[in-house]
């Protein structure tokens, strides 16, 4: 996807909107009724914007909602895309690109995902402190643009430390159980095997799912700060002893919605400058 991709998009939107959003919101499964919290909104079908790709997952609304929440102008992603679609990495992340085009500076990533620290509990809201590139690939493979992001960005600190301690400052006061974790990325669209949560384990990870960590990679070469969010929607393959479904993740996710709205909201309204 090339700059004049983004522009074209980018063109399209600020077209039909008043605002200039600078927090940016990517919704997942079964997450996406917080962008119905959103005030002045404007709604926009990813179909209608040049070169957006289309969910195709069930609990993704596939659009695109912009206004004001908790004081802050955002856009929100209510539906994402996935590399187990069959999209490229470079389709799946294009939405991040633009939302740094229309003036975005800071990013909330939220996913449902699988528990694979077995002091987890469905339900459980995690903030995310690093991640693990599973997915066998990277979406800054390919041609380098320097005036978007460095050849080899660092990623040492993926998820803003200050917003950590924000959201969890937060989730104190507001008596919101909140775990911190690190989040592994696989390509989906299978669960994990009872042996790669074995693994999984061993090597740090603390949760799973099939998202998230190309946006944040993408994200943070182009220089947006990320705040990541999961919902522990399932415990995973081998922990339980219980087959796993995309229909439970679903119900769980919306269990949790409350919690999720109160975090999200009361962050957003006391969010601190960097």
């Amino acid at each position: 996807m090339t700059k004049a991709h983004i522009d074209s998009a980018r063109t399209y939107i600020e077209e039909r909107i008043s605002i200039k959003p600078t927090i940016g919101l990517v919704l997942g499964s079964g997450l996406g009724v917080l962008a119905d919290d959103i005030e002045h909104q404007t709604v926009i079908s990813y179909e209608d914007i040049p070169h957006f790709p289309v969910s195709t997952v069930s609990g993704h609304e596939g659009q695109l909602v912009l206004g004001e929440l908790e004081g802050q102008q955002v856009v929100a992603m209510q539906g994402r895309f996935h590399f187990y679609e069959g999209y490229s990495m470079q389709e799946v992340t294009f939405p991040i690109k633009v939302m740094k085009a229309l003036g975005v500076e800071s990013l909330f990533i939220t996913n449902a995902t699988g528990g694979v620290n077995t002091d987890f509990n469905p339900g459980d809201l995690m903030i995310i402190r690093d991640h693990i590139n599973q997915t066998g690939t990277n979406p800054l493979i390919g041609p380098n643009d320097e005036e978007v992001g460095p050849r080899f960005p660092d990623m040492s600190e993926v998820y803003n430390r200050s917003y950590i301690k924000h959201v969890q400052q937060i989730a104190h006061e507001q008596n919101i159980p909140i775990q911190t974790g690190v989040y592994v990325g696989n390509s989906g669209p299978t669960y994990e095997t009872p042996a790669e949560i074995k693994m999984l384990r061993f090597i740090g990870g603390d949760a799973v799912g099939m998202s998230t960590v190309p946006e944040a990679i993408v994200a943070r070469h182009i220089g947006l700060e990320i705040v990541g969010i999961s919902c522990i929607t399932n415990m995973a393959a081998g922990i339980l002893d219980e087959p796993l479904s995309h229909t439970d993740v679903i119900k769980t996710a919306a269990k949790a919605q409350t919690h999720f709205i109160q975090l999200i909201k009361q962050t957003l309204k006391t969010l601190p400058r960097l």
